[in-house]
């Protein structure tokens, strides 16, 4: 279980570093198979979004572990990564609201960045 801790720390500095706004971290692994948790983040125009997605492949990538799949990168709204054990999200702030996956997975339990410490 710390893998995955490691991995959403990592990404949530990843995503702070490039201003990303408004991240949350949901816990789903008591809901879901298909990770322990979700990283959702906004970002105000396409190339911050790149910069944010950029930087999270990056350091995870320093820290031994690969996206098995990226989504969405091409149109810069909603970019998809799949690590395997957490899932991030970034999006614009007009899709954020419109896919609005914290209501989708209310079930999760949202948690802060220093529990995962």
């Amino acid at each position: 279980m710390e893998q995955p801790k490691e991995m959403a720390r990592i990404a949530y500095h990843a995503l702070a570093d490039k201003k990303g706004e408004d991240i949350k971290i949901i816990d789903i692994a008591g809901i879901s198979v298909l990770a322990d948790y979700f990283l959702i983040a906004s970002g105000s125009n396409e190339s911050q979004i790149r910069a944010m997605v950029d930087n999270v492949e990056d350091e995870l990538l320093k820290a031994g572990y690969s996206v098995k799949q990226r989504e969405g990168y091409g149109t810069g709204s909603w970019v998809l990564m799949d690590f395997g054990d957490i899932i991030v999200h970034v999006f614009d702030k007009e899709n954020r609201l419109f896919y609005d996956l914290e209501r989708i997975w209310r079930d999760g339990k949202t948690i802060d960045i220093e529990s995962l410490s």
